[in-house]
């Protein structure tokens, strides 16, 4: 098993290195990837690491190393290739082959769904975040401002602000150690998880005006189509937290949120769980994957035949709805025993 000493002995021997995220990067695969960037360029300033990520969401642009990540792919050779928060090498989208052309390669990421891609592999399904991994392979000492702010942001925004199950104690000290390094854990929290524009309150209000409740109301489901895209002036990144507002209803076990932007018939998915229901099972059906309480796909076809097939999956795993018990009250159960009766009579022998 790959320890701490072999990744940094591969750090060492590398005279320059590239660090890779998913497509479509979220916070912990923004704060993943930064951290790390961070903590070599203020640790390690003669060593390049060059950043590559399918862009960075405006509202996390502030980090440290921002304005540095590479949006697209070069003709280049790298000495060592960091994949940081992808479950396989397809997820590297545009990048992989950066990845498969570096002489070595490692994997660091926390999705159970991981085959363990690279000549060094780190996997661990039970961490919050691949920024909690990352933190447990730097130096505490040696962390500083900008390095700590991109991983307890990637921790702040994989754990749900610390209320997923993937939430440990030792995720909170982590937490509190990064804060006492100079994360702003109030602006990171405001800013990026809970902030929202004009246009994503409109976006808010129409797929919960659109959400539907099924399997007696522990799966809830909104599907927004392009037309109400166009009617709010919103795009796809506009729709971020919907779906864990939708899972917050009261009774629902698994929340399904559905979105089409483009003219083309595919939707993108998001699932999530309150513990229940797998939600990267559901999303591996459809080639998609994450965690057991997020995950997300994407899905060709017509959006009943989706919305069916998605919630027969939730279902499935769900436990049976109880019996309903018919209650009859004393004046009726008098009335039915009377008829009972007269019906007895009329099928008694007659002398």
């Amino acid at each position: 098993m790959a320890t701490k000493q072999d990744f940094w002995k591969e750090i060492e021997e590398a005279k320059n290195i590239v660090v890779l995220g998913h497509i479509g990067p979220d916070g912990d695969c923004v704060g993943s990837c930064l951290g790390f960037y961070n903590y070599m360029k203020d640790n390690y300033p003669e060593k390049p690491v060059d950043v590559y990520l399918g862009g960075v969401k405006e509202k996390l642009a502030f980090l440290g190393g921002a304005d540095e990540v590479l949006l697209e792919p070069q003709e280049k050779t790298y000495d060592l290739c960091l994949s940081l928060d992808c479950a396989t090498l397809e997820r590297l989208g545009d990048f992989a082959p950066l990845y498969e052309s570096a002489k070595r390669t490692v994997c660091i990421d926390h999705h159970a769904s991981n085959p363990g891609f690279g000549d060094l592999c780190y996997i661990d399904a039970n961490a919050s975040s691949a920024s909690e991994m990352v933190f447990h392979f730097l130096d505490e000492a040696k962390i500083g401002q900008e390095c700590a702010e991109a991983l307890y942001l990637g921790m702040v925004h994989d754990t749900g602000v610390f209320k997923y199950e993937n939430t440990s104690p030792e995720t909170m000290q982590i937490a509190g150690t990064l804060m006492g390094k100079g994360a702003r854990n109030r602006y990171v929290i405001e800013e990026t998880f809970y902030k929202k524009n004009f246009t994503q309150n409109k976006m808010w209000a129409k797929a919960l005006d659109a959400a539907t409740l099924y399997s007696g109301g522990r799966i809830i489901v909104s599907c927004v189509t392009k037309d109400v895209f166009d009617e709010c002036g919103a795009t796809a990144k506009d729709t971020g937290g919907i779906a864990d507002t939708l899972r917050s209803t009261d009774g629902v076990e698994c929340a399904i949120w559905l979105h089409n932007c483009h003219e083309s018939g595919e939707f993108g998915c998001s699932i999530r769980s309150n513990g229940l229901v797998d939600a990267n099972q559901i999303a591996a059906e459809f080639g998609g994957g994450g965690h057991k309480q997020a995950a997300g796909c994407r899905i060709e076809g017509e959006k009943e035949d989706i919305i069916k097939r998605m919630v027969e999956l939730a279902e499935a795993q769900l436990p049976p709805l109880p019996k309903e018990e018919v209650v009859i009250a004393d004046e009726d159960l008098a009335e039915l025993n009377e008829e009972a009766e007269k019906e007895e009579v009329k099928k008694a022998p007659t002398k």
